[in-house]
Formats: structure tokens, C-alpha cells, sequence
């Protein structure tokens, strides 16, 4: 058996990836053409591997992970997560939370699998059971065409999704109309939200809610610029709609200054945006302390995430709503095993720590030595978003 002296992290090896979606993916601030992940992974003094996960959009993660996070944890424990946290932080970051939020949870996320492998137990068994199972997940539409977004929309359906989220936020109009082709194409009762990636004014906001009453939306995501916490509390008290954060919700203290505020109904939460598993967990009991319901953010996980997401949604028990998922967009993976949903749902994982293995030569095969880039199109020169957009 392997002595707890010997949970001591000795190396970290990371590795950035690119894994194509089979179509380009368009949004309100770009395009993105795949998934762009730092896969960490981490050696303890006894022997045990643990691997993790995170979003890599901006050349700050890897400098934040290769100069700050890799060197503090080596020499700490597989279960010194908070520390590890705490760590960063305190060697400047707290000046520069979101900097060093992702470069965190690639680490974090791999101590938390080496710590269940050391335990022989999956993690959402570390964080108080398995509150629920299978997992629901969201089918997240991004096409801003209403004349295919129907097609669209119900070829999810046949495949067994039971809830849906739509992309918004181009323009006053598409905005209606590709609401309206998904609630027609998936009926009254089929849950719909729908995010707008703070591209309107607070009038703007006012005035599309009002449009968009019709359509009985379970939530609509960031209508206003992530920073507004109060424009979000006086657009709750203004309509019915409820309100969702996540661009506003990254770390634990956004998630205290939201509750504060009274500015959401909902809250998403995203391990890569808090700093890790932890964090996570803490922001979600954050909101569960005043009745509000949590949800994950979709950055486009492959296998270790994707694993991560099952386990903290099986333990969180205000996780209530469906999860984010753009598992219908990848191409291929990293791990041994691929996810594949069944009924709109994902089983979580049963084995140690994360409960999924890397496949080596999968990894080797999608590495990069370079970042592709999510805020930009390539396609038009000179464009850049704005926000407010309208």
C-alpha cells in the first residue's frame, strides 16, 4: 500500500492539444474550430498518475501554468487542492484571478484523480455520493440561420436530447426568430434557454425579454456585460425571464458578489473559470445557501472534463438543470473510451479519481506547440466583437 507521505507531487508534464469539432462553431465573440486544451499531467512519490484538464483560449494559461502553478506544486500533496489555490493566489494572483483560474484547474483536476486513485474511490464519492445519475445534458445550438436551426434542432431531438440552449445575440432580429424555430421544432413543454453572450444594452435587454416572454424560457444567459451585476439586478426585477450569470461567474468571489447583488436566478459554474474541482464545489454551495440553482458551462471538454463534469454534477445537489455539453461537436478524443449520450443523458464514471484513461498516442497525436484563437474570425479581417453589441 502506498504510505500518505508518498502523495508528494514530484513532476508535472503538460501538454496543449487541439482536437477539430467536425464543423466550425460561430458565436458571439468568434469562431472557434476546435478544442483547444492543456492536459497536465502529474507523479506522485509513490508512483500514482493523476491527469487533468482545462480551456486554453489566451496565451496567458500556459505562461501562468509553466511559471507559477507547475513550480508551487511540486513539493505539496495530492490533497493540498486548497492550498495549491490559496498558493497562486498569494504569489500575485490575487491581483489577476481570471489569469490564473484555468492554468489551476489543469493541476488542481489532477491531484483530485490522483487522490481518488489513491483511495480507489471515483470523486463525486469524495464529495458526499452520487446525488444523482445519469447526468442530463443540454444540446447546444449554434447556428444563426433561422431557416436550418430548425433542422438543426430537431435532428438533437431524434438523437434523445430533452433539453436545449440556443445561442443568441446577433442582432435584434434573429434573435425572435431562431427562438421561435426552436420552441416550434421542439414544442411548448421542451425545455429552452437561450444565452446572449452580453451583447445587449440594458434597453436592448428590456425591450427583447419582452419579445422573447412568448416563449417560455427555463433561463436567458448573460444578457448584459459580465461586469454589470446591477444592470442584471434591475433586469430581474423588471421582467419574468429569469436571469442566468456565468461570464460574470468565473471565481468564488464573483459567485459571493452575485448573491450579494440579488443579480441572478441561475448560476453556471465551470471548474476552468473558478481554478479547479474545489472552488467549484464551493461556488455551487455559495448559491445553494440562498435557494438558487446551479448549471455547468460548456467550454468544449474532451474526456478528463467531460469526466470532471459528471462527477461534480452527480454531487452538487443544486445542479438541477441540464449541463452545458458540446460533445456533439468533437471530432475525437483523447481518452481510451469516448463519451457518447444516450436519452440526452451521460452516465458518471464508477472508477477511481476521474474514472477515464488517456490514450497516450491520442494525446501525441493532437498536440501543438500553438493556441488558436476563440475571439476572432479569421473569415473577416479588421472585425472584432463588441459588448454591448446592440
Amino acid at each position: 500500500m502506498i504510505a500518505a507521505t508518498d502523495l508528494t507531487i514530484v513532476a508535472v508534464h503538460r501538454t496543449l492539444v487541439s482536437v477539430p469539432f467536425g464543423s466550425p462553431i460561430v458565436w458571439g465573440s468568434g469562431v472557434r474550430n476546435g478544442a483547444v486544451r492543456l492536459i497536465v499531467e502529474i507523479e506522485t512519490a509513490g508512483g500514482i498518475r493523476g491527469w487533468g484538464e482545462s480551456i486554453c483560449f489566451l496565451d496567458a494559461i500556459p505562461a501562468v501554468l509553466d511559471r507559477i502553478v507547475i513550480p508551487l506544486a511540486i513539493g505539496k500533496t495530492v490533497d493540498q487542492a486548497e492550498s495549491l489555490y490559496r498558493h497562486v493566489l498569494g504569489a500575485g494572483y490575487y491581483h489577476h484571478k481570471r489569469a490564473a483560474v484555468m492554468a489551476l484547474c489543469a493541476v488542481e483536476m489532477a491531484m483530485w484523480d490522483a487522490l481518488g486513485k489513491y483511495a480507489g474511490l471515483p470523486l463525486h464519492r469524495l464529495w458526499g455520493g452520487a446525488y444523482r445519475s445519469p447526468i442530463d445534458l443540454a444540446a447546444y445550438i449554434f447556428i444563426n440561420d433561422p431557416a436550418k436551426v430548425g433542422d438543426v434542432t430537431r435532428e438533437f431531438a431524434a438523437r434523445g436530447y430533452r433539453s436545449f440552449k440556443l445561442k443568441i445575440g446577433a442582432d435584434l432580429k434573429s434573435d425572435v426568430t431562431l427562438t421561435r424555430a426552436v420552441r416550434d421544432a421542439i414544442g411548448p413543454d421542451t425545455p429552452l434557454r437561450v444565452d446572449v453572450n452580453g451583447a445587449w444594452t440594458p434597453g436592448t435587454a428590456r425591450r427583447q425579454l419582452e419579445k422573447l416572454k412568448e416563449f417560455d424560457l427555463s433561463y436567458v444567459e448573460q444578457p448584459l456585460e459580465h461586469d454589470d451585476l446591477a444592470g442584471h439586478a434591475a433586469l430581474r426585477a423588471a421582467q419574468p425571464v429569469p436571469i442566468a450569470l456565468d461570464e460574470s461567474a468565473y471565481t468564488l468571489n464573483d459567485v459571493g458578489n452575485i448573491v450579494r447583488a440579488g443579480a441572478a436566478d441561475v448560476i453556471l459554474v465551470d471548474p476552468h473559470e473558478a481554478g479547479g474541482l474545489w472552488a467549484c464545489i464551493k461556488a455551487a454551495a455559495v448559491a445553494e445557501s440562498v435557494g438558487l440553482p446551479v448549471t455547468l458551462h460548456s467550454g468544449g471538454e474532451l474526456g478528463l472534463s467531460q469526466a470532471a463534469y459528471l462527477h461534480l454534477a452527480a454531487a452538487i445537489p443544486n445542479m438541477t438543470l441540464s449541463i452545458d455539453t458540446e460533445l456533439d461537436y468533437l471530432s475525437d478524443d483523447i481518452t481510451t473510451t469516448r463519451f457518447a449520450q444516450r436519452d440526452g443523458c451521460l452516465p458518471v464514471p464508477t472508477g477511481p479519481g476521474l474514472g477515464v484513461e488517456v490514450d497516450r498516442a491520442q494525446l501525441e497525436r493532437y498536440r501543438v506547440d500553438t493556441i488558436t484563437g476563440a475571439y476572432l474570425d479569421p473569415r473577416r479581417p479588421g472585425w472584432f466583437p463588441t459588448k454591448p453589441a446592440y
